[in-house]
């Protein structure tokens, strides 16, 4: 088990299944980024540059795409209530899966530019 998965495990298991599908999202977007924790929270980086991360929390589960990938998305994400460089996706909806993979493709391009 590595420390994402003990990360997700941590948590209880309607909460897992959400980190889940996050991080699903994630390698399927990015398949090439390297997984590890950061800042208390599962991290990922592309061609040694930071990626996004995520991390759960009482109510909600905050995605950082960076203030890039937040603002490139700035109209889909306005739903949310949204932090400093964060986004907060509520634990009692369902996860917007196709945006997240979206954001994540978005941040890979910029990524490789770079």
């Amino acid at each position: 088990m590595n420390e994402v998965d003990k990360y997700i495990a941590g948590f209880p298991e309607n909460v897992q299944v959400l980190l889940s599908q996050m991080r699903n999202c994630i390698r399927e977007a990015a398949p090439e980024a390297v997984e590890s924790i950061a800042y208390g929270m599962p991290a990922y980086k592309l061609n040694k540059k930071p990626l996004v991360y995520f991390a759960a929390y009482a109510r909600h589960i905050g995605f950082y795409a960076t203030p890039s990938g937040h603002q490139e998305f700035a109209s889909e994400l306005s739903v949310y209530k949204q932090g400093k460089g964060s986004v907060q996706f509520p634990i009692e909806e369902p996860l917007p899966t196709d945006l997240i993979r979206r954001i994540v493709a978005f941040r890979v391009k910029e990524n490789m530019l770079r």
